[in-house]
């Protein structure tokens, strides 16, 4: 079993930046992608980004390509989600998730992820 938690929202004016962190404990060594995902009230958890825990690769939605980076430090456990450029569209309440296995299914599928953190508030003012 792997937990992972969340931290580093807030409340930021359109144009600022904001990074998010998301350690994880337990079996990490079983981690294999750590994604995040964001929620607005009413709407499906939609795909922001992944990375591949071992190689490193980065995943994105088109939405946030070219503003959001995404990155871990292994030795540290810990992902995180740089977002630059920040829209008021970007308000969600973000989500870290663990990705035990590879598989053939898509990356940006949240039902592939079996460990959830329990999110934290992002704000972006215009």
């Amino acid at each position: 079993q792997v937990h992972v938690v969340e931290s580093g929202g807030g409340l930021v004016q359109a144009g600022g930046s904001l990074r998010l962190s998301c350690t994880a404990s337990g079996r990490t060594a079983s981690t294999v992608f750590m994604g995040w995902f964001r929620q607005t009230p009413g709407k499906e958890r939609e795909f922001v980004a992944a990375i591949s825990w071992s190689e490193g690769t980065n995943y994105y939605a088109d939405s946030v390509k070219g503003r959001f980076a995404i990155s871990r430090d292994n030795a540290k456990n810990t992902g995180y989600l740089l977002m630059n450029n920040l829209k008021p569209v970007d308000t969600a309440v973000y989500f870290c998730a663990a990705r035990l296995y590879r598989g053939d299914e898509p990356i940006h599928r949240p039902y592939t992820y079996g460990s959830w953190g329990q999110g934290t508030q992002v704000t972006v003012s215009s």
